[in-house]
Formats: C-alpha cells, sequence, structure tokens
C-alpha cells in the first residue's frame, strides 16, 4: 500500500481512516471545532429564523487558477446563503475521495478549504469521508450543507420583483467557466483568465441595506443568461440585458474562437441583483467602492413586453438568450 495515496483502507473504519481524518482533516478544520468523535453536535441558531443549502462540487481540475474544488466548495455553499439575505454560520463537510489521490494533494485542497472557511466566518462542525474505487471518481467529490441566519429587513425574492426594476451585476461574467477549461488545457489553449470564486458576502451586506432591493442570484451554472430565463420563468415578465454586460477580453477572446457564449458560462464570485429603479444607481456606487465591486455594472432591466430573455447587441441589434438545453462545457463545479 503506498503511504503517500489515498487506498481503499482510507475508508473501511479502521486506524488508517482515523489517521487521514486526524491528520488532514481535523488538523486543518480545528479552528471550526469540528468533533470528529460525534455523530451529532449542537449549533447555536441565536434565536433567528434559519436557512438552509445544500450542494455538491464535482470541478476538474481539483486545482486551477484562482481556486480548487476546497475553496470552491465552501464560496458555493455560503454564497447561496448570503444572496438569500443570510449571514452563513455552519457547514458540513461530505468528501468523496478516490483510491489513488495522493494525500499531499488531499492535504493542500482541504487547507484551501479550511482558509476559505475562516475568511468567510464560517465553522464546517461535521463531516464525513467515503472512499471511491479508482476509476470510480474524479480524485475528489465534495457535498456541503450549509445554514445561516436570515438577516432582518429585506426579504430577498422573485416575487418581489416589478416592472421597470434594473439589474445590477458586481462584476465581469464567464471568468470561473473559461478559467477552468484553460486550465484543463481544453483543445490545446492555455491562458492566464483567473476564476472569480470568492465569498460575495461583502457584496450582499451592501445590497440588504436598501430597502428597494427585490433579489439576489449567484449566476453559477447557466451564468446570467440562465438566471434572467429563471426570472421569467417565475415572474411572467420579461428582461431587456443591455450591451453593458462586463466580459473582459481574454474570455470574449476564447468565446469568439470555440464559439461560446460568455453569458452562459459560470461565475463563482458575482451577484446578479434586481432592486428599485430609485435605487439603482446608489446600490451600483456602493458596489463600486469596493474591491470586489470595483467593475459593477448596471445590465438591464424587466419589463412587461415580450416575456422572454432578449439581449441588445452595442451595434443596435437584437438576440434571444433562450434556456439553456445543451451543457455549454464540461461540467465546471
Amino acid at each position: 500500500m503506498e503511504d503517500d495515496r489515498i487506498s481503499l483502507a482510507h475508508g473501511n473504519g479502521g486506524r488508517f481512516m482515523r489517521e487521514l481524518i486526524e491528520e488532514v482533516f481535523a488538523r486543518h478544520l480545528a479552528r471550526s471545532e469540528l468533533d470528529t468523535e460525534a455523530d451529532a453536535v449542537p449549533i447555536l441558531l441565536n434565536g433567528g429564523e434559519a436557512m438552509i443549502t445544500t450542494d455538491g462540487f464535482t470541478v476538474q481540475p481539483l486545482e486551477f487558477p484562482g481556486g480548487d474544488i476546497g475553496s470552491l466548495a465552501i464560496h458555493g455553499t455560503v454564497n447561496d446563503l448570503a444572496v438569500a439575505g443570510a449571514r452563513p454560520m455552519y457547514i458540513t463537510l461530505n468528501a468523496f475521495i478516490e483510491e489513488g489521490l495522493e494525500i499531499a494533494v488531499l492535504d493542500r485542497l482541504v487547507a484551501s478549504l479550511a482558509k476559505a472557511a475562516d475568511e468567510a466566518g464560517v465553522k464546517v462542525s461535521a463531516g464525513d469521508t467515503k472512499v471511491l474505487r479508482r476509476g470510480e471518481g474524479g480524485g475528489l467529490y465534495l457535498a456541503t450543507t450549509g445554514v445561516g441566519i436570515r438577516m432582518p429587513g429585506v426579504r430577498p425574492s422573485m416575487k418581489l420583483i416589478r416592472d421597470g426594476d434594473v439589474i445590477l451585476i458586481s462584476g465581469s461574467v464567464g471568468d470561473h467557466g473559461t478559467a477552468v477549461m484553460l486550465a484543463r488545457e481544453a483543445f490545446g489553449l492555455r491562458g492566464d483568465v483567473r476564476s472569480d470564486s470568492a465569498c460575495v458576502l461583502p457584496l450582499t451586506d451592501m445590497m440588504m441595506k436598501f430597502d428597494g432591493l427585490r433579489f439576489m442570484r449567484d449566476p453559477t451554472r447557466g451564468g446570467v443568461a440562465s438566471v434572467a430565463n429563471e426570472i421569467v420563468r417565475a415572474t411572467g415578465l420579461g428582461v431587456r440585458l443591455e450591451p453593458t454586460v462586463p466580459v473582459t477580453e481574454p474570455v470574449q477572446s476564447v468565446c469568439d474562437m470555440l464559439g461560446y457564449d460568455p453569458y452562459y458560462l459560470a461565475c463563482e464570485g458575482r451577484v446578479v441583483a434586481i432592486i428599485d429603479p430609485d435605487q439603482a444607481d446608489a446600490a451600483l456606487e456602493e458596489w463600486r467602492s469596493i474591491e470586489a465591486g470595483s467593475h459593477a455594472a448596471r445590465i438591464g432591466r424587466i419589463t412587461r413586453d415580450a416575456k422572454r430573455v432578449i439581449l441588445e447587441t452595442s451595434l443596435g441589434g437584437e438576440r434571444f438568450l433562450d434556456e439553456l438545453e445543451d451543457d455549454p462545457l464540461p461540467r465546471i463545479c
């Protein structure tokens, strides 16, 4: 048995499994008060209204420019709570480890996960490990559940969206999807695009100050176009996107070469916000005052016109952004 790689013995409930949990997971997550001996742990919710989310992460490669599956798991879970108007507090972690994964790689990924959790102010309070036979996984899969407390004030919901509301985005789109694709060296391409994977709490905290906030969403799989189509389906209103959706030049170049549409590519550190038009400029100014929102933009509006997603082009034309059917890329989250 190779000492530097995961073996099936690391999942059999015996010494190797105990040592793996103690020497990798517990060592990095000690600040989260992870109790490796308990089957269930208490959590304090301070009497607030609890909110819960769950997610899974199967990104390939496990490490990519701007992030890795460890930090991505924290950001993805925390962000789902943040855009719902909650303060993330606790996370559970399930790690599905493929036989043959280098323990040094696993250690590095768990360290990254722990760092991201610490920065987001959340505790990894419970967890589990399973070892998959060689060839049955992508090295490492992670599954999480996040628990948080709803913040006081506005309760973001699609039900609040009205005709004339303004659509904002906190930064450029498609960075994560493009970075992961280039990290695989797919199609023989390489580039320096970095994933936008990050905790969005600073952005959502700012938005929660505005009583005209209607809705927030992090545009992950399917990108901003899929969020827009979801709004159309849920509200019966139309979405008109303006030619101001920020796309970086490297991302646009990759899309032009390969025929991808940046509006459908995943982001992992952006927020789409729908807000009352009277408060849109002030909200945008707030976002632009911090680094995470320095490239925020007004990108569209809600309308009672055609009940579909319409993109206005820089040449004065229009095109439809329909609901995604085929995967625009291999799985990137």
